[in-house]
């Protein structure tokens, strides 16, 4: 049995992702930072234990971590899901509205990883997998904060898996494309409709679609994949 840590874990992608590991007899732990009611109907729900923290603080980082080794044991697997959208165009856009996805998207990849990988070094194994995007491949109109987070989270990501590859941890991307999730619901009918039409399957994504990669790349005996992103986009981008 695995220990893993996803952030974003209690809503979105994030809770199918939860729900996917703990099937597949991991001890999890969902780290929310927000919204403390969906946080606890999903507790409630499912019996995952939740943990609420910064993922854009370095210092709440640590110590959350700390509190999950105590609780549940050493951190083998991490999912760095969680992520924010502050979509303007760059010329409306402010600092603030910039800096806020940069810390909470890019950051956190920093904050999580430096807090866990040396653990996974010292046992000799860790998966981390890492929630990129089409929009971080193919950019956005109105997301370059977003765009640039999630672009360079595919850099991260090839950067550690070498670090890591003689240590028994893998570090792989998935890069979702347009999904059945809170943060598309939001979007106008008409845009949601041009965009399912852009989809070549001829649906969003499901949260389960993405899940079931994320538990495939977390299993011990896939440690020759590090280093790679993998498209679950429906093939609406192709890189």
């Amino acid at each position: 049995m695995r220990t893993a840590i996803v952030t974003g874990g209690t809503r979105g992608l994030g809770r199918d992702i939860c729900i996917a590991l703990h099937a597949a007899g991991d001890r999890v732990a969902a780290v929310y930072h927000g919204n403390d009611e969906a946080a606890h109907a999903f507790n409630s729900e499912t019996s995952i234990p939740v943990y609420k923290w910064d993922v854009a603080d370095f210092d709440a980082c640590r110590d959350g971590v700390e509190r999950v080794v105590h609780d549940l044991g050493p951190i083998d697997i991490l999912v760095n899901n969680a992520g924010i959208t502050r979509d303007v165009t760059l010329h409306h856009m402010n600092f603030e509205q910039w800096d806020a996805v940069i810390r909470t998207n890019l950051d956190s990849m920093f904050n999580m990883c430096r807090n866990t990988v040396a653990g996974m070094r010292e046992r000799g194994f860790g998966r981390i997998i890492n929630v990129s995007s089409i929009n971080g491949q193919k950019g956005q109109i109105g997301q370059t904060n977003y765009a640039a987070t999630k672009a360079g989270i595919l850099g991260f990501t090839r950067a550690l898996a070498l670090e890591g590859a003689s240590k028994g941890i893998t570090v792989n991307a998935v890069a979702p494309g347009y999904c059945d999730t809170d943060m598309v619901a939001v979007v106008k009918p008409e845009i949601l409709k041009a965009i399912i039409a852009s989809i070549p399957v001829g649906r969003l994504g499901r949260g389960d679609d993405i899940a079931r990669m994320v538990v495939f790349l977390t299993r011990d005996e896939n440690d020759f994949i590090t280093g790679a992103t993998f498209s679950l986009n429906g093939g609406q981008y192709l890189d």
